[in-house]
């Protein structure tokens, strides 16, 4: 069922995992190792370790954010599903969309998907710079969320076009992100939206920092945004 403390110290921020989501993790991290040996997927694969990096920090957007107002999220370069996943084995309601430009980790994905039997999960394989366009993911999602990505100045032209006027992006970081912050005054601006608050917390027991950084978007997308790919991480608007 996963280590002891997880359920504990989830519990004691309000959020309590019924028996079958305790499985589901445990089931996440058999695959997550399982398939990492063909595939590279993570470099943490010890147990405490994955329910401790991965899994309970994907958690901890729900300590500062209100899930039960959330029904839509697109997580952006997901990697191994972090942190959609989690947050959605947590929070069943909520319809996730993944981008990944790589198709072997959707692969791995769907079959994370299917094997968890979660519902209202799509994962689509593509550059997020083109999937933006689409009419049904511009301008969309409830919350658009992104773990160690890129430069948050890069990064708001790749995750800002997917969430809905009002909506947030929470773009989740490891050391302080005041400086990221700064240069990304004009990204921000340019893409309708700002910073309403940077959380601060540290994982239980490494202690190492996690800062989320949450920005409101106050209107569409403009037109010309996000440009070709490749290019928001090149020439980022700095």
């Amino acid at each position: 069922m996963g280590p002891t403390w997880f359920a504990e110290q989830l519990a004691a921020r309000k959020l309590v995992l019924t028996e079958k989501q305790l499985e589901q993790f445990q089931l996440y991290f058999k695959l997550l190792v399982e398939w990492n040996e063909k595939m590279n997927l993570t470099g943490i694969t010890e147990e405490e370790a994955v329910y401790e990096k991965h899994f309970f920090d994907s958690l901890s957007l729900s300590f500062f954010l209100d899930f039960s107002s959330i029904q839509s999220i697109a997580d952006i370069g997901s990697g191994a599903g972090f942190p959609s996943l989690p947050l959605k084995i947590a929070y069943p309601h909520l319809k996730v969309t993944i981008i990944d430009s790589l198709n072997k980790r959707i692969l791995f994905l769907q079959h994370v998907v299917e094997q968890l039997g979660l519902e209202g999960v799509s994962c689509i394989h593509g550059r997020a710079e083109d999937i933006a366009r689409m009419p049904e993911h511009r301008d969309h999602y409830d919350l658009v969320t992104a773990r160690a990505v890129a430069r948050l100045a890069a990064l708001n032209e790749l995750c800002l076009p997917f969430a809905r006027k009002n909506g947030q992006f929470a773009s989740m970081k490891g050391a302080s992100p005041a400086e990221e912050i700064a240069e990304a005054g004009r990204s921000l601006k340019e893409l309708r939206a700002k910073v309403k608050e940077t959380y601060e917390m540290k994982l239980p027991f490494e202690q190492s920092e996690r800062h989320i950084i949450c920005i409101r978007k106050l209107d569409a997308t403009p037109k010309k945004y996000p440009r070709k790919a490749g290019t928001p991480i090149k020439v980022p608007l700095v």
